[in-house]
């Protein structure tokens, strides 16, 4: 059962530090200590729904995006990282600018095929 939990750890550390978050900073919008949240992102410790609600919510996920699948090949890793640095990019932008950034990389998926 510690592969599901490191993966989510693996996760819960991945979108927050796309967010720009410190252990701390997660700590402290979640309710739970700093060391906890350390030992949650490396796999140390099981936890309950509801610290799972914490987390969710102060990284403002949802929770699908934590239990995501368990594959830890290196190519899902950093397609997975990607897409969390690209949703806290686009969490910030208006309508309009998200409208040209999905034009953009329209125009980049075109040049690659």
């Amino acid at each position: 059962m510690t592969k599901l939990r490191n993966s989510v750890g693996e996760r819960i550390r991945a979108i927050r530090k796309a967010k720009g978050l410190t252990q701390q900073q997660l700590a402290e919008l979640s309710g739970l200590d700093d060391a906890y949240v350390g030992s949650l992102e490396r796999g140390e410790r099981n936890f309950s729904i509801d610290t799972l609600e914490k987390i969710v919510v102060a990284l403002n996920v949802p929770v699908q995006d934590l239990i995501m699948s368990i594959d830890n090949d290196k190519e899902s890793m950093l397609r997975r990282n990607a897409l969390d640095e690209y949703s806290e990019i686009i969490n910030n932008l208006k309508t309009k600018e998200i409208v040209i950034v999905k034009n953009i990389l329209k125009e980049l998926r075109r040049a690659f095929d």
